[in-house]
């Protein structure tokens, strides 16, 4: 590296954010630009450090040291082609990506790992800025159509790639807009919308071709659709909720985490959401079960909006607040707290909802909890105890179920090709079958194919999933770039 003692010479810095006070009254992002100068220094921590775990740590493989290297000597274009050359969107992962790659870094042994996220978004950021991220179309076609459905991280990424190698690519997309969960599940507080129309429109200028109201399995028949095209990527993402079946469930007051996002998403856009009931958390004491990032989601715009009270509960005891010294380099299950916690939040653990209770009008007026103790029965299974005396009623009147997904919406497309399912329900594709579905010319990546996750395993799954189709068009080797087959993998999904 060009500073081989920079670790040692240099703390970790992140941007500074705005203040709580004033970021809560918009929807803007939370960071205030950092000096290029002070990115260059926190590239200078990259340590020279021989095996570089972050490359395992990052699902796309990305080729983090030599970027870092890049960045230190100010040679930005470098950088750039670096990190594209592995991640179609390091304008996305750079701003919502956990960064499985930090928590992999070797100086994170004993050190704050190197803040390669932070890094990854500045080199995105000052290759839309000199120009270096400019539509490079194909120089010809390989006059085959593909079409994708679904324009969230894997569909984006399949549809970029699948361009790239000469392919006429039609994306389609549900609803007005495109991006998927990356524009519909994450506020803009932590990814502003420029951002995404940005990219597609760099992609279109590529040859890409968008269609949205295009429900495909509702208003674009998917047979006819997979006969029309000589492949199918199916990329919906996994997007049928984990519900809480408690009694009172039916209270008006109790929506999935989703339906609130996406309404409020759509709300800051200037969209139409005249034919919506209103989904508001203004002047609520407001409930989030669930302890994830969606969770937490829910708490920042609960906070926005101008709730009384925010209290988010998880059914899990509490992690703990360090990684133990034998995690490393694997994903450690710690606490986290995030930007919307340090707003204003009440966290509770090991909470079981026990009951939605409604007013006489049918509305949510509280929730009924208990407190849990969880134990190994004697199969070795994890089971909890109700801790008498701990039964609470929570005031509350609006209730946001972030419990995570359980597959993809088999109703529509799914059902209508007839494609098989694994065993969790998702769309049965095995990657070393080359994402293939049950139904010939149809493959599917991502979400809809491997469960809930990360938006950079999306990303990755795209772009192998589209490397599988390249290969069965052209009825040979494909053209595109692989992932280093040789890299460790380690277990971060």
């Amino acid at each position: 590296m060009a500073d081989p003692a920079g670790f040692l010479k240099y703390d970790r810095e992140l941007p500074d954010k705005r203040p709580v006070e004033v970021r809560k009254t918009d929807w803007q992002e939370l960071y205030v630009e950092m000096s290029e100068e002070r990115t260059v220094t926190q590239a200078a921590r990259c340590m020279d450090c021989g095996v570089p775990f972050c490359h395992s740590g990052c699902p796309l493989g990305n080729i983090i040291p030599e970027f870092n290297d890049a960045v230190y000597e100010e040679d930005w274009r470098e950088a750039f082609e670096i990190l594209s050359s592995t991640n179609n969107f390091p304008e996305f992962t750079g701003r919502i990506c956990p960064a499985p790659c930090e928590t992999a870094c070797v100086l994170g042994i004993n050190q704050p790992p190197v803040a390669i996220e932070h890094i990854e978004k500045s080199i995105a950021e000052e290759a839309f800025k000199r120009g270096y991220a400019r539509p490079n179309p194909p120089g010809s076609r390989t006059g085959k159509n593909v079409a994708v459905v679904g324009s969230g991280p894997a569909g984006l990424a399949a549809a970029a790639q699948l361009n790239k190698a000469g392919h006429n690519v039609t994306v389609y997309e549900r609803n007005s807009r495109i991006g998927g969960l990356l524009r519909y599940g994450i506020p803009d507080f932590k990814l502003e919308k420029w951002v995404i129309d940005r990219r597609a429109e760099l992609m279109e200028a590529e040859g890409v071709k968008f269609r949205t109201n295009a429900n495909v399995g509702e208003n674009v028949d998917a047979k006819k659709l997979v006969d029309d095209h000589d492949a199918v990527v199916l990329a919906g993402g996994s997007t049928i909720p984990r519900d809480i079946p408690s009694p009172g469930r039916e209270a008006q007051g109790v929506y999935f985490a989703m339906q609130f996002l996406e309404q409020n998403n759509k709300r800051v856009a200037g969209d139409d959401l005249s034919d919506l009931f209103e989904i508001h958390a203004r002047d609520k004491d407001v409930i989030v079960i669930g302890g994830g990032d969606t969770g937490a989601d829910c708490v920042g715009t609960s906070n926005r909006h101008g709730a009384r009270s925010v209290t988010q509960i998880e059914i899990m005891p509490m992690p703990p607040t360090q990684r133990s010294e034998d995690s490393w380099p694997n994903w450690p299950m710690i606490l986290r707290t995030s930007t919307s916690h340090e707003e204003g939040c009440e966290r509770e653990w090991a909470v079981l909802t026990e009951e939605f209770l409604k007013d006489e009008e049918g509305k949510l007026r509280a929730v009924k909890t208990v407190n849990i103790r969880w134990a190994r029965d004697q199969t070795g299974r994890n089971t909890f105890v109700k801790i008498a005396g701990t039964e609470r009623e929570l005031p509350c009147q609006l209730l946001l179920i972030a419990a995570g997904f359980v597959h993809p919406q088999h109703e529509g497309l799914v059902n209508d090709l007839g494609i098989g399912l694994d065993e969790r329900k998702n769309v049965a594709a095995n990657p070393t079958k080359g994402y293939q579905t049950s139904v010939q010319k149809v493959f599917a990546a991502g979400d809809m194919r491997r469960g809930q996750s990360l938006v950079v395993w999306a990303i990755a799954e795209g772009r192998e999933c589209a490397r599988s189709v390249d290969s069965f068009l052209r009825g040979g080797e494909s053209v595109l770039e692989s992932r280093d087959e040789g890299r460790l993998e380690l277990d971060f999904a």
